[in-house]
């Protein structure tokens, strides 16, 4: 019985030594697994793979030019307004319009000679054949500089190359206008127009998502993209319609019952050759308007940017999707004068 207590002691023991051991061996395999840990912690040192700034997005600049925009621009804005604001006008305008399309000969003459008593007698019947004329010259005006100066261009740009040395390309394709709320596009090659291409724009991107365009210039044809705005939008919204300025007045004046009035002054001469110069001049009337417009790309309207925005990832692919917040800084020049830009902002897509 000693004999079989004795075994049982030394067993315990022999147990209790194997637990020692492996007690104390446990420390040494926690420190391995650490080690493994600790090789894991070396790759949390590992600069996180940065997002992909390349690709090309669809972009829109929008400019408040409400102290930007070129004196020309007022110019054209008088110059529609001539036609409602004397005392006489509208029927004075027209009867202008008429008298410069005539060809010389008696009826111009008699026209000539009784012109102020005309003028006065077709502004007593102007319902009769232009009702709506002087709210929509009115309303024209006002379109116009409203479109002149919220203003903004649809862009394409083309980021290549890696981190820390991206390059863009930048086209802009079209404009974009806002009138009263109302905002629409116009793709330049939809009018005959070309694409503006700005090489080598400078891109950047940091870890927070901050992405940056360096300066470069715009150059910019503002009568031009101004022009096709009227006959794409403006014109559009006040007649349906129409599709230029010569059909707009045309369709808001009744050349027939222009020349039948001005010839029942006259002795009942040339109806017929009245009513084809109302037709003719209305048509040089908008033609007149035209000019003024395209007059102002007699100097060039030249902006400086510089832009900073959010780049957003909203999928967790690392490439961008968004372009979000951008705001331009720099300044515009028209002749020579440059000015501060003011309220210039950005924003994009991937396409």
């Amino acid at each position: 019985m000693k004999t079989a207590k004795n075994l049982t002691v030394l067993l315990a023991l022999a147990m209790g030594s194997v637990a020692t051991g492996c007690a104390a061996d446990s420390p040494d395999d926690v420190g391995d697994d650490g080690g493994g840990g600790g090789g894991g912690g070396g790759g949390g040192d590992v600069t996180p793979t940065p997002t992909d700034a390349t690709g090309t997005y669809s972009m829109r600049s929008t400019f408040d030019l409400a102290t930007n925009a070129p004196g020309k621009v007022g110019e054209v804005v008088n110059t529609i307004i001539a036609a409602t604001d004397g005392g006489d006008d509208p029927a004075n305008w027209i009867l202008e319009q008429v008298i410069a399309k005539l060809p010389s000969g008696t009826v111009k003459t008699l026209l000539n000679g009784a012109r102020p008593f005309v003028a006065g007698y077709l502004n007593d019947r102007l319902l009769e054949f232009a009702p709506d004329f002087v709210g929509t010259m009115v309303q024209m005006g006002h379109d116009f500089g409203a479109m002149a100066k919220n203003f903004g261009v649809n862009e394409q740009l083309q980021v290549t190359g890696a981190p820390g040395a991206y390059s863009a390309q930048k086209t802009v394709v079209g404009a974009h206008f806002k009138i009263d709320q109302v905002e629409s596009d116009v793709a330049f090659a939809d009018f005959g127009g070309q694409n503006i291409v700005v090489q080598n724009v400078a891109v950047t991107l940091d870890q927070t998502g901050k992405l940056g365009l360096g300066e470069h210039k715009l150059a910019l044809k503002y009568g031009q993209v101004l022009h096709m705005g009227v006959d794409a939008v403006l014109v559009p919204m006040l007649d349906p319609t129409a599709s230029n300025l010569g059909q707009l007045l045309q369709n808001q004046v009744d050349c027939t019952a222009v020349g039948n009035l001005i010839a029942s002054q006259i002795g009942g001469f040339g109806a017929g050759a009245l009513t084809t110069a109302c037709n003719a001049g209305l048509t040089a009337g908008a033609n007149f308007i035209y000019s003024k417009i395209d007059s102002i790309d007699g100097s060039a309207l030249e902006f400086t940017l510089t832009g900073t925005a959010k780049a957003l990832d909203k999928n967790g692919d690392k490439k961008i999707d968004s372009i979000a917040t951008g705001a331009w800084s720099g300044n515009l020049s028209y002749g020579g004068t440059p000015s501060a830009l003011a309220d210039a902002k950005f924003f994009g897509e991937r396409m």
